[in-house]
This record gives structure tokens, C-alpha cells and sequence, in this order.
């Protein structure tokens, strides 16, 4: 019997719209003006409700900030072992290197802080004093080794473009609490990194999902503003008659991504009142600009810390800061101070500001990289008692990132490396644990946010990860 044309247009839609399982259900809500997402009573009860993800770009030198090393101090400028240059494949270093150990200098000298005892460098003297709201994982481990497919692998769970990011599953799985701003917004200082949009993208997920870029200088985000000439009564004519069109084509073929261009449509209408206010943070009172070292109408990672509190107070579920820069396989000890006198101020104040503000135990707060630092000299070395030209090369194998709030560990040192920070010697935590910890912390089993796409059920941590307990308050 050969189908009429009413079964087969059926059957389409049928299949369209049950290909897309629980994804469909949450846009569904989405464009309904909902909070609820793909996870609404499923899973566990969360410790956090929200995320502000801080990811520097290049990665610092996590030996010089948080893991210091005092053997690697008294051996430096001493050939590295056999075994590191052996076994291991680095980026650019090529020929054995020396051992790079800390400067002695007072400036980056390492002391334990409040009463946990966290040992931290001096080069991050207000973080120092927040060393107690602090979870830090010191045996962070990844599969890549350049920056591009690294930021890949932990931002998205794979190190080739096309998957979700982490703050486009974790708006796919929550929803917003906000439906006049989106739920995944993405601040940057510097170039983008190496990944591009793609470390914040909702890859096969409903683009509803994906970041959406803010600019604390200019128009806060591109194309938001009428053009010239346009009323807002106008722009809303269009929008209007636009979503009607998407509507009626909605009806016909039920692909859900026309729901999602209805859903923008109304976001981005919406968002022309509520954008601008939030983006202006000259009515914070002094004190906060004083404790962040915010400065209005400027660009900064000050003002983008300040932007990010103002953001998780207005319900927004996940925000993403991006600070490039760091970078360094040359003069570490030259450009390692200068970038973090601009982070650590603003960051440690976004912790005390949120803490203050009765926000800190359900918001997570983290500092990522893509990768870390090696305990070997790239290029020149010096004699440890000066700054020396050396850089130090990218390393995959164990590195230092830290949470706060959120449900975690306050006050907490997860892992240990080895006497020159090479190796894990206990507790290692793999890229695809960590995420798994978010998500948990979220109140999502990593294992069940699920997306069905080409023929299989997808998920952040791909087959892979366990919850790290030990990080768990």
C-alpha cells in the first residue's frame, strides 16, 4: 500500500520531533517561557544552581602559583631526568632540557594561607586571603597537548569541533531562571582562544544553548541595538510577523531548531530593555568598584568579574569568563606577574562579593586551563636567584585548578604530584572526572544528560568519568 501524503508528512513529524527526546521537551519549555530543562526531576538535589567559569587562556604556570616544588627549586638549572624527556611528548621542546625551579624572590615566594594552610604564591596575595573558600585539585589530567584541541577536550568533552560545550549541556539540562536574559553568556578580555566560538558553542544541541558573547564596552551585544531609524513598536512588528512565519513552519515539519529561532527572537526583544542596565556597572556603589578594581566604560577582567556577579544575580545559569595571555614559553618570570595582577584582585572580590551577598554556597566558581606547565626550561635558563628568559612548555600529564563554592570542598588540597611536579603521585582527577564533578555539583548525573543525535545518545563525558568525591564538601 503506498502511503498518501497526510501519512507521510505524519510520520516525518513524528520522527522529528521524538528523534530529539528530552532535548525537545526542554526547548519546549524554553520557548513556553519555562525554567524547567532536559533534567527537571530527575536526578539528585544540587549543591550549586549556577556557575562562573574562569578559563585562562594559554595556561599559566601552575608550579609557580599553587604547586610549589622545593626539590625542583634545588635542582634547578640541573639536566632533567632521563625518563621526563623520554617518555613524554612535549610541543616545542626538542633537545633534554634543565630543570626550571621558582625564583627565590620574596614576590614569588609560596606561604600557607588561612586556617586550611593552602600554600599559594605571594604573586596572588588576595587570593591568598580567600585560600579558605577555595577547593584546590592539583592532579588535573588531559589527553592533549596543544591549546586548540586541549581547550577543545575540556570545555566540550572532545578535542575536534562539533560538541557541546559545557555551559551549553548544562543549559540544555537546567533551563534559565531568567527568560530575559539568555542562560549560558560568555565574557572575553584578550583574542579569543585558540578554539574559537567553538569552546562555547551548543554544537548539535538546539542553538538556544550556545553562548552568547557580552561586551562591557560598546554595544553590549552585536545586533542587539534597533538600526537607525527603527522603533522599538517597528522591531516588534517584525519580530512579531518574523515568528509568525517560524510558527506556521514549525507546525509543518516540527523541526525543532524553528523553535529555536522563535525563542531567540523573543530573547533578543526582550534583552534590548534588560541588556543595558545590566551591562552598566557605574551605579555600584565605590566600595565594590574599590574591591574589584572595576573601572565603567572600560574593557577588563575587573569589570568582567564585577559583570559576572551581576549576571548569576539576575539568574543567569552559566557564565563563562575567557582571559587570553598566558601563554608563556618565554620569560615566564617576566609575564607570569604581570597577568596576574590583573586577575587575582578581581577574582578573590568576586569571591567575597558573592559570599557576602548569600550567594557563594549555591553558585560554583572555578579557575580552569586547557592544560599545564612543565617543571623543565624552555629555551634559556637561569640560577634560580634571578628572573630568567626560560619559558616553560605545555604539559598534559598533572596540573593544578581549583573550585569554589557550590557544594565544594572549602579549604581543601584533592591530589598530590611528585617532588618536581611531573608526575601524579595520588588521587588523579582526568578531564572527564572534573566535568563529571560539575555536573554533579549541578545536580546532574553526567551519565543520564544524554542528547540523541545521528543515531546515537551523546553525553559531556562521552563514556567516560567518575564523580571526585574527595572534592565534594
Amino acid at each position: 500500500m503506498i502511503p498518501t501524503p497526510l501519512q507521510i508528512a505524519t510520520r516525518r513529524l513524528f520522527l522529528q520531533r521524538t528523534g530529539y527526546g528530552l532535548g525537545s521537551a526542554a526547548l519546549s519549555s524554553l520557548v513556553n517561557g519555562e525554567s524547567a530543562g532536559a533534567t527537571a526531576g530527575l536526578h539528585h538535589a544540587p549543591r550549586a544552581k549556577r556557575v562562573i567559569y574562569i578559563h585562562l587562556v594559554g595556561s599559566p604556570s601552575h608550579l609557580d602559583l599553587f604547586d610549589y616544588k622545593p626539590e625542583l627549586q634545588k635542582r634547578n638549572g640541573q639536566l632533567c631526568p632521563d625518563e621526563f624527556f623520554d617518555t613524554t611528548k612535549l610541543a616545542f621542546i626538542r633537545e633534554q632540557p634543565n630543570l626550571l625551579g621558582t625564583p627565590r624572590e620574596d614576590q614569588f615566594a609560596f606561604r600557607k594561607c588561612g586556617q586550611s594552610g593552602i600554600e599559594m604564591s605571594n604573586l596572588l596575595p588576595h587570593l591568598q586571603e580567600v585560600a579558605d573558600e577555595l577547593c584546590l585539585i592539583k592532579t588535573l589530567h588531559t589527553d592533549q597537548f596543544n591549546h586548540a584541541p586541549s581547550q577543545m577536550f575540556l570545555l566540550t568533552g572532545f578535542e575536534r569541533f562539533g560538541r557541546p560545550s559545557i555551559g551549553s549541556w548544562v543549559s540544555y539540562g537546567l533551563g534559565s531562571e531568567n527568560k530575559n536574559l539568555p542562560g549560558f553568556v560568555v565574557l572575553i578580555t584578550g583574542q579569543v582562544l585558540g578554539a574559537g566560538n567553538s569552546a562555547f558553542g551548543s554544537g548539535f544541541l538546539p542553538t538556544i544553548h550556545q553562548g552568547i558573547q557580552f561586551r562591557s564596552k560598546g554595544d553590549p551585544v552585536l545586533y542587539l541595538s534597533n538600526p537607525k531609524g527603527v522603533s522599538d513598536k517597528e522591531r516588534k512588528l517584525v519580530v512579531d510577523t518574523v515568528n509568525n512565519l517560524n510558527q506556521a513552519a514549525l507546525d509543518d515539519v516540527g523541526d525543532p531548531e524553528i523553535a529555536t529561532r522563535i525563542s531567540q527572537y523573543e530573547m533578543a526583544y526582550r534583552m534590548q530593555t534588560s541588556v543595558p542596565e545590566l551591562m552598566d556597572i557605574a551605579n555600584e556603589p565605590q566600595r565594590i568598584h574599590e574591591m574589584y578594581g572595576t573601572q565603567p566604560g572600560k574593557t577588563s577582567f575587573a569589570n568582567n568579574c564585577l559583570l559576572a556577579r551581576r549576571l548569576v544575580e539576575r539568574g543567569v545559569r552559566f557564565v563563562q569568563l575567557f582571559d587570553q595571555g598566558w601563554d608563556h614559553h618565554g620569560a615566564v618570570f617576566d609575564n607570569l606577574p604581570n597577568k596576574t595582577r590583573q586577575v587575582d584582585k578581581p577574582i578573590a572580590a568576586l569571591i567575597r562579593d558573592l559570599r557576602e551577598r548569600d550567594l557563594l554556597d549555591d553558585t560554583l566558581v572555578i579557575w580552569s586551563a586547557e592544560f599545564g606547565r612543565t617543571p623543565m626550561a624552555q629555551g634559556t635558563t637561569g640560577d634560580g636567584t634571578k628572573r630568567s628568559k626560560a619559558g616553560r612548555d605545555h604539559h598534559k600529564d598533572a596540573y593544578s585548578v581549583w573550585m569554589a563554592g557550590g557544594g565544594s570542598k572549602a579549604g581543601h588540597v584533592h591530589g598530590a604530584t611528585d617532588e618536581l611536579g611531573y608526575t601524579i603521585a595520588r588521587d588523579p582527577v582526568h578531564v572527564h572526572d572534573f566535568n563529571a564533578t560539575i555536573l554533579h555539583l549541578l545536580g546532574i548525573d553526567h551519565e543520564r544528560l544524554t542528547f540523541r543525535y545521528q543515531g546515537r545518545q551523546f553525553r559531556l563525558t562521552d563514556v567516560h568519568g567518575k564523580v571526585v568525591k574527595g572534592a565534594l564538601a
